[in-house]
Parts: C-alpha cells; structure tokens; sequence
C-alpha cells in the first residue's frame, strides 16, 4: 500500500515522502496512529498543493532577504557608548544592542541570533557585522560606535 508520511517514522522516511508498506503495518500502526495517511488522488492533489504553496513561500521569503540585504548597505547603525580613559569601551557592543538599534532607527527587525561578530566590539569606530538573513543570503549591517558624553 503507498502511503504519504505525516511526520518523520524511523527506518521509514521523512515526512512528505510517499512510501510503500504493507497494508497491516499502514492500515494497524501508521494511518491510526496519524503518522501516514492512504495515497489518494485528493491525497496526492493536496500534497502536491501544499508543495507548490510551500515553494511559493520560500520563494517570497528569498527576494525579501535579497531587497533587505540591498538595503541594509545603505543604514549605518549609530551606537553610543560609555567609554574609560584609555578610549576602550566598558564592556562590548553586543547583537542584542545592535539589533535593538537597527530596530529604533531604521525599523527593521532581525533576531540578535542572526547576527554575527566576528570579534567582540570593544572599542571606537566603524566595524561590519554579518547578518544571516536567509539560506545562502548574508547581507552587511555598517555598525559605527561613537563616545557618549
């Protein structure tokens, strides 16, 4: 019996993936635990369906990574910091601080978790931070750390 997975079954499959097993097993353990269900016409239609809107989606997603990332060289995030008398900064510039700037000043939003340093920021001036915006798209966010009095 061909069946399409609902969710991930061990030494079976991934879910999505139409499979064939034996009508006991599909019809006794997978179909009434809601691991599969029968590969049906509807069925079939459905998740071919869910597939295309699925593509669709990603898609989407991908071109508002691209147009975020154009648009992030051109929004050079100003960070003001308390400094000591060697001109070094107290502590770091985090990516919770950055992100909370990139949000206060241009609006964006992107999660401190998707950004990277690759060294801590720990004194004066202007330093690049990566931004992993989507799968295979990395934009530059121009971070400038400036005194404050």
């Amino acid at each position: 019996m061909k069946v399409i997975l609902l969710q991930d079954v061990k030494a079976q499959g991934k879910k999505g993936e139409m499979i064939e097993v034996s009508d006991g097993y599909a019809r006794n353990y997978l179909i009434p635990r809601k691991l599969a269900m029968e590969a049906t016409k509807d069925a079939l239609n459905a998740k071919k369906s869910a597939d295309a809107a699925q593509v669709r989606r990603a898609d989407a997603e991908k071109a508002k990574a691209e147009e975020l990332k154009a648009n992030l060289a051109n929004m050079p995030v100003k960070i003001r910091a308390k400094a000591g008398t060697s001109g070094r900064l107290f502590g770091s510039v985090t990516t919770k601080e950055i992100a909370e700037e990139l949000m206060a000043q241009y609006n964006i939003e992107i999660p401190k978790t998707k950004l990277v340093l690759d060294e801590p920021i720990k004194s004066f001036g202007s330093f690049e931070v990566k931004a992993k915006l989507y799968t295979d798209v990395t934009g530059i966010i121009y971070v400038q750390v400036f005194e404050d009095r």
